[in-house]
């Protein structure tokens, strides 16, 4: 379905980023959700590969459609009006109304054109944007990657996950 190494991506000491994530979180007694979009439920199925994933992660959401991601996640139709779904506050809400509709303590969003088709000059196959909200407050990625679909798909995987553990390192 997607690029092997994306379920072997290791950190130093040599286990997975989710195992990692699922480990800090539950020993930090925090819950997480995801509201993705190009990555389709991929970031909570890549959380999911981890034994124990359910003591953090009670819910996610696939919101593809722009009508989606305004019911579930409560994005401001202007916001995508004015921004357009692939866009750094699109992301910011999608993180941030998630973690509101879950009632988590952390949130990790996706949007972005996986390819190969959709991309324009202004917005290129392979822009992303991952959000994470963590207790209170987000941060917005750019990312541009120059892979296939599933190569998107999965790169945006492994910063979506790297980010929430950068910034869970900060939480101290």
């Amino acid at each position: 379905m997607y690029p092997e190494w994306v379920l072997n991506e290791m950190t130093e000491d040599g286990r997975s980023l989710e195992e990692c994530l699922v480990e800090r979180l539950a020993a930090k007694d925090l819950t997480i959700t995801t509201a993705e979009s190009c990555t389709g439920g991929m970031i909570a199925g890549t959380i999911v590969n981890v034994a124990g994933a359910s003591d953090v992660l009670n819910e996610g959401y696939v919101t593809y459609s722009n009508e989606a991601k305004e019911r579930l996640l409560g994005v401001r139709h202007e916001t995508l009006e004015t921004y357009g779904a692939v866009s750094e506050q699109t992301a910011r809400e999608m993180a941030e109304g998630a973690a509101g509709a879950a009632h988590a303590d952390v949130a990790l969003s996706s949007t972005g054109i996986a390819g190969p088709g959709g991309g324009t000059e202004e917005k290129p196959v392979g822009l992303v944007y991952v959000g994470c909200y963590v207790c209170g407050k987000t941060k917005v990625l750019k990312c541009q990657f120059s892979g296939n679909r599933a190569e998107n798909r999965a790169h945006t995987v492994k910063e979506a996950l790297s980010l929430a553990l950068d910034l869970l390192q900060d939480e101290g």
